[in-house]
């Protein structure tokens, strides 16, 4: 059994994790038939097997749904007849008129899901090589910088009179000052912001954790939202103004950037832009582009090299 599993669709599972999940019948019997019950074993599996962080897993449900709620119930028997064709016409229909980026996340998430269903008894089959791939070239794309003025306009845009004003302008500023990611800005706690050293500890992809040097500027937007945070005992730097009083996710931190596209009479703009177009100005600025990976905390070149196609004599 275990031989027959590592061998087939190059499954990433050691053996040790697939005895974990060996005895099916004990598995499938644990994993309920209702959509709700599938995708909480699914989530304990995340968590437990795989260990990828909450924001990760979170997206992977997201995607799991969105199949599992389109087949037929009885979910258990359809799941156990679930075909190679019918995953393939699955992926080809969600992804049509999609853009590549979601078309790719849910490719991944439905191997992941697909893997799961097979290790747990519920899909006899393995189903991983079905899911066909999106055509998508490293470095095919451009840095999608914004305009000059665009961020300056959505910084502009915050009401610094109100507390939720305040909060608004220090995370758009840990975005567009520091170039950091919306889950990076989401997991900050107020233990990460180092005053006496001036430096910020960041979580960054693959757990790694990271000190940051941080601007008497950003720290000066920072020291404003602090003077009258609302969070009461929740640790998180950034929280919720209104009850409950709990740390934003990464899901809240892109709603204040399409707030403030909002507020500043732009279209809708992904948090990213803003990661984009800091790396942008420093390469214009005639920073090397090394240290524009060690900025952007890239732990490969290959993804700092998007930024070589910059155009330094483009105005903008």
């Amino acid at each position: 059994m275990i031989g027959g599993l590592l061998g087939v669709g190059n499954l990433p599972y050691t053996k040790e994790e697939i005895m974990k999940v060996n005895e099916r019948d004990e598995v499938t019997a644990a994993v309920g038939d209702s959509v709700a019950a599938v995708l909480e074993s699914y989530r304990v599996f995340l968590v437990d097997e795989r260990g990828l962080a909450a924001e990760s897993v979170r997206c992977y449900l997201l995607d799991a749904r969105v199949f599992l709620t389109q087949l037929p119930d009885p979910l258990r028997v359809s799941l156990a007849g679930l075909s190679a064709g019918q995953v393939t016409g699955f992926v080809l229909g969600y992804c049509r008129g999609r853009n590549t980026w979601s078309a790719k996340a849910m490719v991944t998430g439905l191997r992941s899901l697909l893997r799961f269903l097979h290790v747990a008894g519920l899909v006899p089959v393995p189903l991983v090589g079905a899911v066909p791939s999106v055509a998508s070239w490293r470095g095919a794309s451009l840095p999608r910088a914004l305009a000059a003025g665009q961020v300056t306009a959505m910084l502009g845009s915050c009401d610094l009179d109100t507390v939720v004003g305040r909060r608004d302008h220090a995370v758009l500023v840990m975005l567009a000052r520091l170039g950091l990611r919306t889950v990076e800005v989401a997991s900050l706690g107020l233990d990460d912001v180092d005053w006496r050293s001036g430096h910020l500890l960041v979580r960054g992809k693959g757990d790694r954790v990271e000190r940051l040097p941080l601007p008497v500027q950003v720290g000066q937007v920072l020291v404003d939202y602090l003077r009258d945070r609302p969070g009461g005992d929740c640790r998180s730097l950034f929280v919720r103004v209104r009850a409950p009083r709990v740390g934003l996710t990464a899901m809240a931190v892109r709603q204040i950037v399409a707030r403030a596209c909002a507020r500043a009479g732009l279209p809708r703009l992904g948090a990213h832009r803003l990661r984009h177009t800091l790396a942008t100005d420093m390469l214009r600025a005639g920073t090397p582009l090394a240290q524009v990976g060690q900025v952007l905390r890239h732990r490969s070149q290959l993804s700092t090299s998007l930024y070589a196609k910059v155009d330094l004599g483009l105005s903008t």
